[in-house]
């Protein structure tokens, strides 16, 4: 049996594990976005597929059970390409998409749709931003010439950036002690993210109800094929429709 995983996640990761453990011939696809990511075990091929139609195209040329969208809550474009190309094939999708987060007593979010409407809200309401919403959306925030930024990354960013930062490459997970710390250390009034949910990169949100520090937190964009795939929210979910999927091939 063979099944396509759409990953970069540790839930991918963790699925993949289970699903070669029982046999299944998996391959996993990473967008390529950053230099040394974190290998899948199975195979793993790096970089994008050409849109819907080359991904439908790779599905049947590899006789492809069944597609996982195990990606970022936030990478869109994959998730379309996933969902137009079970619809097109009829391989089954399965989106496993882990639990967002909610708040909680203590928590003071300041929900926003999109990651431009974040970046006009800081702008107007704050001075020393803590923006932990990864590469790709920062130029965002680069025409805001009075907030000083603290941007937290994994690699140097490349995008346009606010003249007045501070960049900080690192790689989580993090514990609740040392994102008090670096909140505290660069005298931080907001945090910016996405909610992305899970447990990886919780932390500095209970860091930030410690410190009583507002969160601007960017909602999840809707999910495509939500109507159609098989939406699951932990891989022992995704492993069982997996397993039922195989029976019925």
């Amino acid at each position: 049996m063979r099944a396509l995983i759409l990953g970069g996640t540790s839930e991918a990761r963790a699925l993949a594990r289970r699903l070669v453990a029982e046999g299944w011939y998996v391959t996993s696809s990473l967008a390529g976005r950053v230099a040394e990511p974190k290998l899948p075990v199975g195979q793993v091929r790096i970089g994008g597929f050409g849109g819907p139609a080359g991904l439908a195209r790779w599905l049947l040329d590899n006789d492809t059970v069944v597609v996982i969208d195990a990606t970022h809550p936030f990478a869109e474009r994959i998730s379309v390409s996933a969902a137009e190309a079970s619809r097109a094939t009829g391989v089954p999708l399965i989106a496993l998409h882990r639990p967002a987060w909610e708040q909680t007593k203590g928590d003071q979010w300041l929900a926003v749709s999109s990651m431009s409407e974040a970046a006009a809200l800081v702008a107007d309401r704050f001075q020393s931003p803590f923006l932990a919403v990864g590469r790709q959306q920062l130029a965002h925030f680069a025409d805001d010439a009075h907030g000083r930024y603290l941007i937290r990354c994994v690699e140097q960013p490349s995008a346009p950036l606010p003249p007045k930062r501070r960049i900080v490459l690192s790689r989580g997970p993090f514990d609740v002690a040392e994102e008090r710390k670096i909140m505290r250390d660069y005298a931080i009034d907001c945090l910016v993210t996405k909610n992305s949910g899970g447990s990886m990169t919780y932390a500095k949100i209970e860091a930030a109800r410690d410190l009583k520090k507002p969160v601007v937190m960017v909602q999840r964009p809707v999910l495509p094929g939500a109507d159609f795939a098989s939406v699951v929210h932990s891989v022992d979910d995704a492993v069982h429709i997996a397993r039922k999927i195989a029976w019925t091939a």
